[in-house]
Order: C-alpha cells, then sequence, then structure tokens
C-alpha cells in the first residue's frame, strides 16, 4: 500500500510539474520589473472592459513606464485590447483589437 501511495504522489508531482508552465503568461520573466501584479493588472482591465480575458503578456512597450499588461478580452464576437501599465495601473490603451493581433 506505501508503495502505491508513493507511486500517486510521484505521478501528481509530475503533472503538476507539466502543466504549471501551460498556466504561466507570455513576458512572466519581467514580472519583478512590475510594481502591480498580474492580478491587481487583470481587475484593472476588467473594470476598463468587461468581458473574459482570452489571452495575457507583460511586455516593452512605448508609453507610460515602458512595462504593461497586455489583455485580449473577448465579449462576445468583439475582442478588445486593453494595456495596464506595469508600474502605476493606469490604462494605456483600450480599443479594438485589429485583424492582425500581436
Amino acid at each position: 500500500m506505501k508503495r502505491q501511495n508513493i507511486g500517486i504522489v510521484a505521478i501528481a508531482a509530475l503533472a503538476v510539474t507539466l502543466v504549471a508552465p501551460a498556466l504561466a503568461y507570455t513576458g512572466q520573466k519581467l514580472r519583478g520589473e512590475a510594481k502591480i501584479g498580474m492580478k491587481e493588472a487583470r481587475a484593472i482591465a476588467l473594470k476598463a472592459h468587461a468581458g473574459k480575458i482570452t489571452d495575457s503578456e507583460l511586455e516593452r512597450e512605448p508609453g507610460g513606464s515602458g512595462l504593461r499588461y497586455s489583455f485580449d478580452i473577448a465579449n462576445g464576437r468583439h475582442v478588445q485590447e486593453v494595456g495596464v501599465d506595469a508600474a502605476t495601473g493606469a490604462v494605456l490603451e483600450n480599443k479594438a483589437e485589429g485583424p492582425n493581433p500581436d
């Protein structure tokens, strides 16, 4: 029985190791430079445009502090791109996603 439990724990640990990178977002390596976290930035973006976040990233981009969270927010068939400054939390961009998304 003990051997079976060890096997189950090993499989669970492997599953977590394989799934964790899928939960990461583009630009996660820059998060140490951001003054606000992804969770707070998501809340700000959803206040600016209600819907479901389908893509998120942390990127260097001109304007504001130069580091921003970028979110694609779907609401029906419409997709909005909302940019949130990673230092101040200010909404830097709130526009319809174009035909050639980033």
